[in-house]
């Protein structure tokens, strides 16, 4: 027998006083550079800055299995890996980016809810569909009717193409992750072009492909851009 659940939900906005500001993209399209430039940025401002990153991988007991599972050296079953990124991500949210934004401070993070979609969808071993896309957000508290993170005040997508993240990857001394290889990173990127359609409003896409200063100030453009809306609250 099948049953027909229909409702309506916005996004759980930031009623606090600080700024919260997540850089999304595929492995290698350059957040964490982006982000301690934008760390310095603030700080160089006298801002309080907090920075971050989802999931985390080395905070506590989830965080310490989620480094084990992303480095491949511990396995659970594939259903279980997005619910446990969600478990830490209501942790980080409770314990980190909520007493930060009350408190009046900037909090970059690198990824946020909206991660769990492309990378959820590659745990499902299937090729991206829209229909398990949709039903990912409701199970990872996007669209939940019982319980939301607050959505970044500012969502900034670095596009890159895969070909070209790859290439940045194999440059890299880092140890390598479960989620870095061509299949998956193009399978993330799917599922990143899937939401980019969905949410338009939620997103300001950034080529990533230019240089490390080019990407640096159009993201500060785009901060800048808001700033009526959310710089003003830190001020105030």
């Amino acid at each position: 027998m099948k049953y027909h659940i229909d409702f309506d939900i916005e996004f759980k906005r930031n009623p606090h006083k600080g700024l919260y500001i997540a850089l999304e993209g595929i492995d290698g399209s350059g957040k964490t550079t982006q982000i301690d430039k934008l760390f310095e940025y603030f700080k160089k401002q006298g801002r309080e800055v907090v920075k971050t990153r989802e999931p985390r991988k080395d905070d506590g007991l989830i965080g310490e299995l989620i480094q084990k599972i992303l480095n491949g050296k511990t396995k659970v079953p594939s259903i279980a890996i997005q619910y446990l990124f969600s478990a830490d991500r209501g942790m980080h949210h409770s314990e980190l980016i909520e007493p930060a934004l009350k408190a009046g401070k900037i909090v970059i993070s690198d990824r946020c809810f909206w991660s769990a979609v492309p990378y959820g969808i590659l745990d499902l071993d299937q090729e991206f569909d829209p229909n398990s896309a949709r039903y990912i957000m409701v199970a990872q508290s996007i669209l939940s009717m019982y319980h939301q993170f607050i959505t970044p005040d500012n969502t900034i997508y670095l596009d890159i193409p895969v070909e070209r993240a790859i290439e940045r990857l194999s440059k890299m001394t880092h140890e390598k992750e479960i989620y870095e290889e061509k299949q998956k990173i193009k399978k993330a990127k799917e599922g990143y072009e899937w939401l980019l359609k969905q949410f338009p409003e939620e997103f300001k896409i950034i080529d990533a492909t230019k240089s490390v200063e080019e990407v640096a100030t159009e993201i500060l453009s785009v901060i800048n851009q808001s700033s009526s809306r959310f710089i003003k609250k830190l001020d105030n």
